[in-house]
């Protein structure tokens, strides 16, 4: 293989080992976490006291403050991708006559997808100040487990309204509170969350609709070959009919960079799609993921009840609504206004 393709390999393997890693951060005593910690502590025999001290500022700096790393990270992604398919799949699919639309309707995910992309990252999420929070106070109710009345952010010296949570990284409270996405730069809250799921929906798209098209290439490859009707003699001399991993193995030494790309996408929209139907559910079900964390600590239940002390709480979602309109909600964050009229 080409340096461009072991460049490929490797960037491709980076980041997708950061993606796995920032979607499942954010858990204080997640696996994850516990992971580093148990690390961490083996590595500071090991490694000398002056480079651990220029790592974990390093790692400070890029997981705990707001950082363009990896927005250019993420553009470097789509960049490989997008690249790879043009120059490659592109080409050899319009040879073999594919359908021009077919084609470029990767290309029209991506408009969509930078769009949806620059709207997210620019857009304010519902950050808290002091003009706005007597307002953004009234629109939802505490429900007395996940969120308590008279809670005040010891950073904004005020007093949290429900589904708000204060983000370490941007140093402000923001009002119904999701998470803080590292790939857009930006928190996503109430006033952001309908970009950030149109993102995330154009973004799972692109990755599977590149990979059909890549598959298709491949599988066109073979059939006008007829690759699977013939045979192939190994190295003891004894002749094989083609099985399956001989002709992934073929497609591989002929295409390496387009097979591996197939390979990386399939993960991506697995790993996306996944990712995207979780966040379906939330909003069908009008929880952020802050909220879903937190209520893992407790029970489910149809209603909320005072218990004993010596009982685990139960909690409810209050703020669920029904499914039209809890979807509705956000695309259409509740104002003052529409709270009183209910």
């Amino acid at each position: 293989m080409d340096f461009l393709t072991l460049f490929l390999i490797y960037l491709c393997f980076v980041l997708t080992t950061i993606a796995l890693l920032c979607i499942c951060s954010g858990r204080k005593e997640g696996f994850l976490a516990r992971s580093a910690n148990g690390a961490s502590q083996v590595l500071s025999f090991i490694i000398p006291t002056q480079l651990q001290r220029v790592t974990q500022r390093a790692l400070h700096r890029l997981f705990h403050t707001r950082s363009c790393l990896f927005v250019v990270l993420h553009i470097a992604l789509q960049a490989a991708v997008y690249g790879e398919y043009t120059w490659e799949v592109f080409v050899y699919c319009w040879e073999l006559q594919f359908h021009l639309l077919f084609l470029l309707l990767p290309y029209l995910l991506l408009a969509g997808n930078m769009g949806c992309f620059i709207l997210c990252s620019r857009a304010n999420p519902g950050v808290i100040t002091k003009s706005n929070h007597a307002s953004l106070v009234k629109i939802y109710e505490y429900d007395g487990v996940l969120f308590q009345k008279g809670i005040v952010c010891p950073t904004c010296n005020m007093e949290k309204p429900a589904r708000s949570k204060h983000c370490r990284f941007c140093n402000t409270c923001v009002h119904r509170f999701d998470h803080h996405c590292v790939w857009v730069n930006n928190c996503i809250g109430a006033f952001n969350a309908k970009y950030f799921f149109l993102y995330l929906f154009t973004l799972t798209a692109m990755a599977a609709t590149i990979a059909i098209i890549t598959a298709a290439f491949l599988i066109q490859v073979v059939l006008l070959s007829n690759m699977m009707h013939g045979s192939y003699v190994d190295d003891q001399g004894q002749e094989h009919a083609v099985e399956i991993l001989f002709l992934i193995q073929h497609l591989f030494l002929t295409f390496p960079r387009i097979v591996f790309m197939l390979g990386f996408v399939i993960l991506l929209t697995l790993v996306l799609g996944a990712y995207c139907c979780f966040s379906l559910y939330l909003a069908l079900t009008n929880q952020t993921s802050n909220e879903w964390c937190k209520s893992r600590r407790y029970g489910c239940s149809h209603h909320l009840t005072l218990q004993p002390h010596d009982r685990q709480v139960v909690y409810e979602n209050i703020y669920s609504r029904g499914v039209w309109m809890n979807l509705k909600e956000i695309f259409k964050p509740p104002s003052v206004l529409e709270r009183k009229k209910k």
